[in-house]
């Protein structure tokens, strides 16, 4: 059963919800330490059905359009800018893999609330809002599945030439 709100109210009530939940959990993911990304999580390293990225490159075309993606830094002050690389050495490589790591967690932890919105709204604006959660979500994280084994590879050929030296 939900509480019945007018349709005015409603979304009113779902946007508010949204804001919240979607600054709350990045504000929380924000205050977990890099180090924590930075150790290999099984759960972040890419699958063998996903090819290194490919996958995601052959079948969504990801490539394509994760430019035109939103990015957080617009409105979270002190989060990384993923539009553009912020340097050519090592360690921005390995800042940038962290920070997809984040993402991608934080887009996970995103979809969760949007069970939650069964409880004030009718079945089918419930339904909606796992819609809205998955359609908003999923493509930022298919960017962070695809930019990260491509980050990665040129990551360790950076590390091998310097133990070279």
């Amino acid at each position: 059963m939900w509480i019945e709100l007018p349709i005015t109210w409603l979304i009113i009530v779902n946007i508010l919800a949204w804001f919240f939940f979607h600054m709350s959990i990045s504000y929380l993911m924000l205050q977990v330490p890099d180090r924590w990304f930075d150790k290999q999580k099984k759960y972040f390293l890419p699958r063998r059905w996903e090819s290194q990225g490919n996958i995601w490159r052959k079948i969504f075309r990801v490539h394509q359009w994760k430019k035109n993606l939103p990015d957080g830094s617009i409105l979270i002050k002190n989060s990384y800018d993923q539009t553009n690389l912020q340097g050519t050495e090592a360690m921005h490589f390995k800042k940038f893999i962290i920070e997809t790591k984040r993402a991608e967690l934080t887009h996970w932890l995103m979809i969760l609330p949007a069970f939650l919105f069964f409880i004030w709204n009718p079945p089918w604006a419930g339904i909606l809002m796992v819609i809205y959660a998955l359609v908003f979500n999923l493509p930022l994280i298919i960017a962070q599945r695809y930019n990260r084994p491509r980050l990665q590879k040129v990551y360790n050929r950076m590390n091998k030439k310097s133990e070279k030296i």
